[in-house]
């Protein structure tokens, strides 16, 4: 029987963190030759990711560019990589999630009629400004997709909504879980470990707060609003809560992130940070503040309560279980909700013990069967 080839494609960290299961099993798989192409759009954020994978990329586009914006990327990728389809001829192209590359690797896959399988396909906000540009790049890659692993039931659904026929879509869970339960077996980062004791966060120490806010739809007042209320949150709690906020390097977040919360004493602004000590962070804190994506699947497998700094969020089974709580920009809501959390343990353990939605860490599994014994 012909070996099936398949080209995963990726270019940030999110996606990285999410395909590496899929990749390491594809890699051991009889019958399927694997080869993994990265368009580097975010190049540090990726590369600590392959590392702690060990996943080498057969192709680097490496497109990165400082400042660079949207049409840029989509023009690069558009450039650079059709040639790699061309000559790569893969009878499957896998893709995740909803970025520029998943977007754009899409439609070249359209052209070239290379069958797309995409991974986290169905994720919706109805709005197509929240999140931009997500929302609408994952909608374009859900309209060119020949398979769509869905990562819950929610996400299934929104798809049958679209048009979508059930042959073609695969329930999975999120492989977001597979890899946090193969790095959570992994020593903490010794520098990580040192962080924590400089800021006293222990069991008897200090609590932390684990912040990630970087959203091009919070650019502006929105971010503004979320850096005043971790600022009066701070002054609350100055001498029993640690927050710690690693600050996305985009100048839109770093100028109003460290005017707003630079010099207070218990907020501690670091560089981003990597996969596996944000990992060992998140399995420490006791709330996490975000308007990240994958965060928020993070924190709940690992059982922390987090407050979802979005209006709206793609992830509303979250929100059921009762281990998400949508806090939106309002620095009112922000405190308040983040207070509850701090000061009611009822209310801690009722986010912290909800059962998680998300998946049982088999998800890569599925998505690799559901693509070779797939027929058209």
């Amino acid at each position: 029987m012909k070996p099936i080839r398949v080209l995963s494609i990726f270019g940030t960290r999110p996606e990285a963190v999410k395909m590496a299961p899929v990749v390491l099993h594809l890699s051991n798989t009889p019958g399927v030759i694997s080869r993994v192409c990265v368009t580097a759009q975010h190049r540090e954020m990726l590369d600590q990711v392959l590392n702690v994978f060990q996943i080498t990329p057969d192709i680097d586009l490496n497109l990165m560019r400082p400042d660079q914006n949207l049409a840029e990327l989509t023009a690069g990728i558009l450039t650079h990589l059709d040639p790699v389809l061309r000559e790569e001829n893969p009878d499957w192209v896998l893709v995740q999630g909803d970025t520029t590359t998943v977007m754009t690797t899409a439609l070249l896959c359209y052209y070239n009629r290379i069958r797309v399988g995409h991974v986290e396909a169905g994720l919706r906000t109805a709005d197509k400004w929240q999140p931009f540009p997500e929302e609408i790049n994952r909608r374009i890659a859900g309209v060119v997709a020949d398979l769509h692993f869905a990562p819950t039931g929610h996400a299934r659904q929104n798809l049958l909504r679209e048009g979508v026929l059930d042959g073609h879509i695969m329930v999975t869970g999120n492989p977001v879980i597979d890899a946090l339960r193969m790095i959570v077996k992994q020593p903490m980062p010794s520098e990580t470990r040192q962080l924590l004791d400089a800021k006293d966060i222990q069991p008897n120490g200090k609590r932390l707060v684990l912040v990630t806010a970087h959203r091009r739809e919070n650019f502006g007042k929105p971010l503004e609003d979320i850096c005043r209320g971790l600022s009066e949150l701070a002054q609350r709690y100055m001498d029993s809560i640690q927050i710690i906020y690693p600050v996305h390097l985009n100048p839109n977040v770093q100028e109003p992130v460290y005017r707003i919360l630079g010099g207070i004493p218990n907020i501690t602004l670091l560089p981003p940070v990597d996969y596996l000590p944000m990992v060992h962070l998140l399995k420490h804190a006791m709330v996490v503040l975000t308007d990240s994506g994958g965060i928020q699947e993070e924190a709940t497998g690992l059982g922390v309560p987090t407050l979802v700094m979005r209006e709206v969020t793609e992830r509303p089974e979250g929100l059921e279980a009762g281990v998400l709580k949508l806090v939106g920009s309002d620095p009112e809501r922000i405190v308040r909700e983040a207070s509850r959390l701090l000061d009611d343990p009822a209310v801690h353990a009722a986010m912290a013990q909800a059962a998680n939605p998300f998946g049982d860490g088999h998800a890569a599994e599925r998505i690799v069967n559901g693509l070779v014994n797939y027929h058209a």
